[in-house]
C-alpha cells in the first residue's frame, strides 16, 4: 500500500520556489528564515498564524521541492549516461582499427591476444602520459586532453554536477551563515568548468565502468544476486513454515484408559453412552440422527477433567488436538478467529479425532458482558465452527470435549444442544470414591499388604484426585525421611562401639558444653543425610514401604484445593471436645449422620428428602461448635456460609452467590451447608419490603425446597434470633425443626468445666480448685459455654501473673510449678461477668417455651 502525499497548498509552494530562485536566498537555507520572510512578504496570507507551526509547514514544502529537484537531476544523469554510451561504442569502433595500424612499433608491441578493450586501454594510455612518444595522427585527431592532476586537485566539482540545482538545509545552531547569500546560478557561474575537462570526466567514467564491466568473469554478479535471491527465498520459506507450524497443533495419542480414572463409574457410565457414535457411526447415519458433537466437563480444580478427557481418547484410541483457550487468543486483529478456524480444519482433515479445549471460559464469555469485541468474535466464530461440524457429519467424526471451573459463565448459546449440549459434572468424591482413587493412585506404590484404605479415605473429606496425588507423594517423601533418619541412627549407634568411644550421655554431660537445641540437631541430621553420598543396598531398601503413618503424617502438609472453593476441611472438633448438650447431639446424629452411614433403611421407610435444622439459642452456648462436630463425626463436605458474607451491593449477586453455594454442594454431595448467622440472610418479610433482601429470601426458598430436589444435601443453621426469621423457611421440607441450645444448667457446666481443662490438666489445678462447686455457684447461672471457658483462661491467667510478679526473672518458673488454685478463680469471677443478663435469659426460656408447643 503505498503511502498517501502529503497535502500541499499549491501558493505556498509556489511562494517557496520563487524565493529560493531569488537574490535572498544563498545555497544553505535556513528554515525559520525562510519562514519568517515569508510571513513578512505575504502577511496578509501568512501574518496571523502561529510561528512554529507555519515554520513546520514550510519545512514538508521546501521538502518536496527538493525530492523534485533531485529526481530531476537523476533523470538528466541517465540521459547523459545514455548519451555517453553510443558515443562509447563509437570510439570503440574507432580504437580497434587505429589498434591494428599501430601494431608494430617498438616499444609498444601488439600482444597476440589483443582484443578491442586492450587497444583501447593501450590508445588511452599513450595519450595521458607524458613520457610517451607523441603521435602525431593521434595527436591531430584529438583534440580534448585527458584528466590531468588538475581535476585530482579538485575533487569536489565532480559531485557538485551530480546535485546540480539542490540547496542544503542550514542545520547549525548559529541560524543563519554570515557569509553572503548566494543563488545557484551565480554559484554555478562564478566557475565554469572548460568542456575539454567535462569530457574527459566523462571518458574515464565511462572508461572505469566499462573496466569494471569487462574485467569481471562474466555472471559473477549475476550469481551473487542469484544466490542472494536464493537465502532470501529459503528464510522467508523458514519464517512461514515456523509460523504454520506454530499455528498448527500436533497430534497427540493418549495412553490414558478408564481404569487409570478412579471413582467416577457412574461418570464413565454417562460417557461411554455418549461416545457409541465415535465407534459405530453408521447407526447413526441410517437412523437419520446427527450424533452429538460436544461435551462439557466442569467442576473444581483437580477433580480430573483434563484426566478425563485423555481417557476418553486412549479408550477409544484415537488421536486428541489438546489446546488451551489463552493459547488461542491474539493481539493482532483477526488472528483469534483464524486460529480457531485453522483447529477445526486440521481436526476434520484428521477425523475422526477429538478435539480437547481446556479452561474454555477464557474465550467464552457471555457477550453481553464482554468487554471487548474480540471476546464477542471469538464466542461467534467459536460457535460458527460447531455448527459447521454438523454440516460434515456423515465424513468426518470429531468429538469437541471443553473443560471449565465455571459453567455458568459460559456463554449460553454455547451450551445449547448441537454445541456443547451434553455436560458432565466432575464434583468432589465421598469417601468411597477417594477409597477407589487411592486404590487407583497406589498400583504401584509399595504398600503394606494390611494398608486400610478405608481409614485413609475417611481421614480426607474435601480431597479431589490431585489433592489425593499429592498426598501419595508427599507421604512417599515422609517414608523416604523416616528411612533414612533410622539407617543414620543405626551407623550413630554402631560407631561408638567399634570405636570404644564413651556413650553419648557421657558427651553431653561435658563441662562448658553449649546445649544444642532440638531444631539444631534435626537440622544437623539432615545435612548428614544429603552430604552422604553412598546409595542404598538392596537390604536396606528390602523393608522400605509407605506405612499409614506416613499418610497420617502427610496429611498436615497437604491443603485441600477445595478449600480455596468456598468449602472448609474438616475441624478437629469431636463430640468429646463437647461438654453436655446430650439429647442434641443425638438429635443431630439422627437427622444428618444416621441417613450417611444407614441410607438403605431410610430409602425403605421412604426418607428421601434430607432434613434441615436449625439450632437457636443464646450466643456462646455452642452452637457452631456442635456444627463442627457433626462435620468431623460425618465425614461429609461441609461448606460454612457466614449468613452477610452472601449480601452483595449490585443487583443479583446475592442471589447469583446463594445458587452458587447449592450448586456447589450438589455437586460435592453428600454435603452439609451450614449457615452461621442464618437471620442476617432470611428476615422476616413485610408488604412494604420489596427490595435485595426479599429477593435473597425467595431465592433461599427455592434452593431449599423447589422444584429440584436436593439430594445428600444436609442443612445446618444457627441464630441468636429465630423470632425475626421469615416463617416460610421454618415449614417442613426447609428447616422443619428447631433445636434450642439453651444455657447450661449445673451438671452441664460441670461438664463443660471438665472439657475445658482436660478434667484438670490442662491447665494443671491445684487439690483446692473443685471444679463441681464452680460449677454450682450462683454467680454461674447466665454464665454460657464461651463464659466458662473465659473464666477458666482468666485464672489461667492470674497465676501466670501472680508467679511473675513473685520472681523477678521467668527463667526460674517450671513447667511443673504453675498451677490454678481456687483463689485465682474467685479473682476470675470479680473480672469475668456474664454474657446474658436476666432480661435476656427471660426472654430466651420464653422463647423455648413457644418453639417447643
Amino acid at each position: 500500500m503505498k503511502p498517501r502525499p502529503a497535502f500541499v497548498d499549491g501558493k505556498l509552494k509556489q511562494r517557496v520556489i520563487q524565493y529560493l530562485t531569488s537574490n535572498r536566498c544563498g545555497k544553505y537555507v535556513d528554515t525559520a528564515v525562510l519562514a519568517s520572510d515569508l510571513q513578512r512578504m505575504y502577511s496578509v496570507d501568512y501574518g496571523r498564524r502561529k510561528r512554529n507551526a507555519f515554520r513546520i509547514q514550510v519545512e514538508k514544502v521546501f521538502s518536496i521541492i527538493s525530492n523534485e529537484k533531485e529526481l530531476k537531476n537523476l533523470r538528466e544523469l541517465e540521459d547523459e549516461h545514455l548519451a555517453k554510451r553510443a558515443r562509447q561504442d563509437e570510439e570503440d569502433e574507432y580504437t580497434e582499427s587505429y589498434s591494428d595500424d599501430d601494431s608494430n612499433m617498438e616499444d609498444y608491441p601488439d600482444p597476440q591476444s589483443a582484443n578491442h578493450m586492450n587497444s583501447s586501454l593501450l590508445s588511452l594510455y599513450r595519450k595521458g602520459n607524458s613520457d610517451t612518444p607523441k603521435l602525431e595522427p593521434r595527436e591531430a585527431t584529438t583534440s580534448t586532453p585527458l584528466l590531468t592532476s588538475k581535476t585530482d586537485s579538485m575533487p569536489l566539482k565532480t559531485p557538485a554536477r551530480a546535485s546540480e540545482g539542490a540547496w542544503f538545509i542550514d542545520k547549525t545552531p548559529g541560524g543563519k551563515k554570515e557569509s553572503l547569500p548566494l543563488d545557484l546560478s551565480d554559484d554555478q557561474s562564478n566557475y565554469k568548468q572548460p568542456d575539454s575537462e567535462i569530457q574527459n570526466l566523462k571518458d574515464s567514467s565511462l572508461l572505469e565502468s566499462a573496466k569494471n564491466r569487462k574485467g569481471r568473469p562474466k555472471g559473477k554478479g549475476n550469481r551473487r544476486k542469484t544466490e542472494d535471491l536464493e537465502e532470501v527465498d529459503g528464510q522467508v520459506e523458514a519464517t512461514l513454515q515456523k509460523k504454520a507450524k506454530a499455528r498448527s497443533i500436533e497430534l497427540q495419542i493418549s495412553s490414558v484408559k478408564f481404569e487409570d480414572v478412579g471413582g467416577n463409574d457412574a461418570t464413565l457410565k454417562e460417557v461411554c453412552k455418549m461416545l457409541i457414535h465415535m465407534r459405530h457411526p453408521e447407526v447413526y447415519q441410517h437412523l437419520g440422527v446427527v450424533p452429538p458433537r460436544g461435551v462439557l466437563l466442569h467442576g473444581p480444580p483437580g477433580c480430573g477433567k483434563t484426566l478425563l478427557a485423555h481417557a476418553i481418547a486412549g479408550e477409544l484410541d484415537l488421536p486428541i488436538l489438546k489446546v488451551a483457550a489463552p493459547e488461542i487468543v491474539s493481539g493482532v486483529s483477526g488472528e483469534s478467529e483464524q486460529k480457531l478456524r485453522d483447529l477445526f480444519d486440521q481436526a476434520v482433515s484428521n477425523a475422526p479425532c477429538i478435539v480437547f479445549i481446556d479452561e474454555i471460559d477464557a474465550i467464552t464469555p457471555k457477550r453481553e458482558v464482554a468487554s471487548k469485541d474480540m471476546e464477542r468474535r471469538i464466542v461467534a466464530q467459536l460457535l460458527t465452527c460447531m455448527d459447521d461440524l454438523n454440516n460434515v457429519a456423515a465424513t468426518a467424526r470429531v468429538l469437541v470435549v471443553g473443560a471449565t471451573n465455571r459453567p455458568d459463565s459460559l456463554d449460553p448459546a454455547l451450551r445449547r444442544a448441537g454445541r456443547f449440549d451434553r455436560e458432565v459434572c466432575l464434583g468432589i468424591p465421598d469417601e468411597a470414591s477417594r477409597e477407589r482413587i487411592l486404590r487407583t493412585l497406589c498400583r504401584k506404590l509399595r504398600l503394606p499388604e494390611t494398608f486400610n484404605f478405608c481409614h485413609l479415605a475417611h481421614l480426607t473429606p474435601g480431597f479431589v484426585g490431585a489433592d489425593l496425588m499429592a498426598l501419595c507423594r508427599e507421604a512417599a517423601m515422609c517414608a523416604v525421611h523416616r528411612v533414612l533418619m533410622k539407617q543414620q541412627e543405626r551407623q550413630q549407634k554402631s560407631l561408638p562401639e567399634m570405636e570404644g568411644s564413651p556413650p553419648k550421655g557421657a558427651q553431653e554431660e561435658r563441662p562448658g558444653a553449649e546445649p544444642i537445641s532440638e531444631t539444631q540437631d534435626d537440622l544437623q541430621r539432615l545435612l548428614r543425610l544429603l552430604r552422604d553420598q553412598d546409595p542404598l543396598s538392596e537390604e536396606q531398601m528390602q523393608g522400605l514401604c509407605i506405612e499409614l503413618n506416613d499418610f497420617i503424617v502427610a496429611l498436615s502438609e497437604v491443603q485441600p484445593s477445595a478449600k480455596r472453593e468456598g468449602f472448609v476441611t474438616v475441624p478437629n472438633v469431636t463430640w468429646a471436645d463437647i461438654g453436655a448438650l446430650e439429647d442434641i447431639r443425638e438429635e443431630l446424629i439422627m437427622a444428618i449422620l444416621a441417613p450417611v452411614r444407614n441410607p438403605d433403611q431410610f430409602r425403605t421407610l421412604g426418607l428421601v428428602t434430607p432434613a434441615g435444622i436449625l439450632l437457636a439459642g443464646p450466643p456462646g452456648c455452642g452452637k457452631t461448635l456442635l456444627a463442627k462436630a457433626v462435620a468431623n463425626e460425618s465425614g461429609l463436605n461441609f461448606i460454612s456460609v457466614k449468613g452477610p458474607e452472601l449480601l452483595n451491593m449490585y443487583v443479583g449477586e446475592s442471589e447469583r452467590a446463594v445458587r452458587q453455594v447449592f450448586q456447589r454442594a450438589k455437586n460435592s454431595a453428600p454435603c452439609v451447608i451450614f449457615f452461621d448467622e442464618v437471620d442476617a440472610l432470611c428476615p422476616r418479610r413485610s408488604d412494604r419490603e420489596t427490595g435485595a433482601s426479599v429477593r435473597v429470601v425467595n431465592q433461599l426458598l427455592t434452593e431449599m425446597d423447589g422444584l429440584e430436589t436436593r439430594q445428600q444435601v444436609f442443612i445446618l443453621a444457627a441464630t441468636n434470633r429465630p423470632d425475626i426469621i421469615d416463617p416460610a423457611i421454618l415449614r417442613p421440607g426447609r428447616l422443619d425443626k428447631t433445636l434450642f441450645v439453651g444455657l447450661p444448667p449445673p451438671p452441664d457446666r460441670v461438664a463443660i468445666l471438665k472439657t475445658i481443662t482436660k478434667n484438670g490438666t490442662k491447665p494443671p489445678l491445684a487439690e483446692d480448685v473443685n471444679l463441681e462447686a464452680i460449677a454450682n455457684d450462683p454467680r454461674c447461672n447466665c454464665y454460657t459455654g464461651a463464659d466458662l471457658s473465659a473464666l477458666v483462661r482468666e485464672a489461667s491467667l492470674c497465676a501466670l501473673r501472680q508467679e511473675i510478679a513473685g520472681q523477678k526473672s521467668a527463667i526460674g518458673i517450671g513447667a511443673g510449678e504453675l498451677k490454678v488454685s481456687h483463689k485465682h478463680f474467685e479473682e476470675a469471677f470479680r473480672k469475668v461477668k456474664p454474657s446474658i443478663s436476666v432480661k435476656d435469659q427471660m426472654m430466651y426460656e420464653a422463647l423455648q417455651r413457644s418453639l417447643s408447643q
